[in-house]
């Protein structure tokens, strides 16, 4: 019986984390089955073909929703709209004094937050879907095939419902697996909308191989690239700045008596994490926009020109997407990490950095610190983001993922892998505690 007991429990030592993998599994199959299912009204080779002719930025945010855009699914915002809510609020948090109350007191004030992030989401994902719908219906392709099949209220309706609620589910969807399974939830649901796309895009490249259109040698010289630009990412987001904090410790026996004790606080390169490159791709993704809603509009020829200069490959483009990504990573970082909080803790906890006074000029050091960290950052973000790009226009060659996609895939990798690590050691320790009967049964 003993050892039946003993077989029966090591059969289910991983039981919670197999529920959550699968779990995870399970999300993702939702998230693929859902970008197929099509708004009516929309003739889907016409919306393909159009999202085909559109260029750099419609097929960036095709590719980010998983080819739902080009189908024209519930699923066709994807969780964009939930990024940008997210971060306006974020950034009202570290601005209003109301807010910032919020964010002190805990996980109450964390459920206020959040509920204004979903309320931002819906307004955000009613506007935009409002948006694309009303500019379909002035699309067509060459040969005079219309996107849209009856252009109307009906039609409208119809886009504005279904699109804000398949984004709303697919956040419902994200927090679920953020809580239930494992990785970030809505980090997870763009790494699955990007790879989905991996398969047709290496068959594509073998095919141009094959016919003699790309040369074997560029071929592997992207390959080579590939590489070395994701063992660069992984080495970027893994590397830490850390600052030497010293805690003393009073010892028994007299009064004077203290014991030195040495740790670290570990600042990252990049604080930021994905968000600059995500947030400028939004950013610069609205002249595109706005110019199909005013496409017949004599007024807005400007625009037109603004949006091509803004085409992927363009010189405008890579300058300003670049100064996007810095001036991001310098704001984000100032919203997740606070200096002067961070020093009051310190004090707070009789921990001090060597050779810098407690308060203000620890505050000041660490401000300084995180200010050069972050300068670095940015420039890898911008070096990872714009690489792809060069390979695109100087080559001519069909690389799916883009930098800041590149990235994504990577970072949410790292994440995922690090989560399932934690699980695995927290499952060791549970088994330590039952072995030396320091957990009661």
């Amino acid at each position: 019986m003993a050892k039946q007991g003993t077989g029966l429990a090591g059969f289910g030592k991983f039981t919670e984390l197999k529920q959550r993998l699968l779990f995870t599994l399970g999300a993702m199959v939702v998230f693929r089955l859902g970008s197929f299912i099509p708004i009516p009204g929309v003739n889907p080779e016409a919306m393909t073909r159009m999202i085909e002719q559109g260029g750099g930025l419609l097929n960036m945010f095709n590719m980010f929703s998983g080819g739902a855009l080009a189908r024209f699914s519930v699923f066709a915002l994807g969780v964009v709209p939930y990024i940008s809510a997210s971060i306006v609020v974020q950034m009202l948090g570290s601005i209003l004094p109301s807010w910032q109350q919020l964010r002190k007191e805990g996980a109450s004030g964390q459920r206020i937050m959040t509920k204004y992030t979903r309320w931002g989401t819906v307004g955000l994902a009613a506007f935009q879907a409002f948006g694309i719908s009303f500019a379909l219906q002035k699309q067509g392709i060459s040969g005079g095939v219309d996107v849209v099949y009856s252009p109307g209220f009906g039609f409208i309706f119809a886009s504005v419902v279904g699109l804000t609620a398949g984004t709303m589910f697919l956040m419902w969807v994200g927090e679920q697996i953020t809580e239930r399974g494992i990785g970030n939830g809505i980090s997870l649901i763009i790494f699955a909308g990007i790879v989905s796309g991996l398969p047709g895009a290496i068959v594509h490249t073998l095919s141009m191989a094959q016919s003699g259109e790309l040369s074997v040698l560029k071929v592997l010289l992207v390959i080579a690239i590939i590489v070395a630009v994701t063992a660069f990412v992984v080495f970027m987001e893994s590397a830490q700045r850390r600052i030497p904090v010293n805690y003393a410790r009073r010892q028994g026996g007299g009064g004077r008596a203290y014991q030195n004790q040495t740790s670290h606080l570990p600042l990252k390169i990049n604080m930021s994490g994905v968000i600059p490159p995500i947030f400028a791709s939004s950013l610069i993704m609205f002249p595109a926009t706005a110019a199909t809603w005013f496409s017949s509009a004599q007024h807005f020829s400007w625009l037109q020109a603004l949006t091509t200069a803004l085409t992927p490959g363009e010189p405008i483009y890579e300058i300003v997407f670049g100064v996007l990504i810095i001036l991001f990573a310098f704001f984000y970082t100032a919203i997740v990490f606070n200096a002067p909080e961070t020093a009051d803790n310190l004090k707070r906890s009789g921990a001090l950095i060597p050779g810098i006074r407690p308060g203000k000029a620890t505050s000041d050091y660490i401000d300084a610190v995180l200010t050069r960290l972050t300068g670095v950052g940015a420039i890898y973000l911008v070096l990872v983001c714009l690489v792809p790009t060069f390979l695109q226009t100087a080559w001519n060659v069909p690389f799916y993922f883009g930098g800041t996609s590149l990235l994504i895939v990577v970072v949410v990798v790292m994440d995922f892998s690090a989560q399932v690590r934690a699980h695995l050691v927290s499952h060791q320790y549970e088994s330590l505690l039952k072995k030396a009967n320091l957990r009661r049964s």
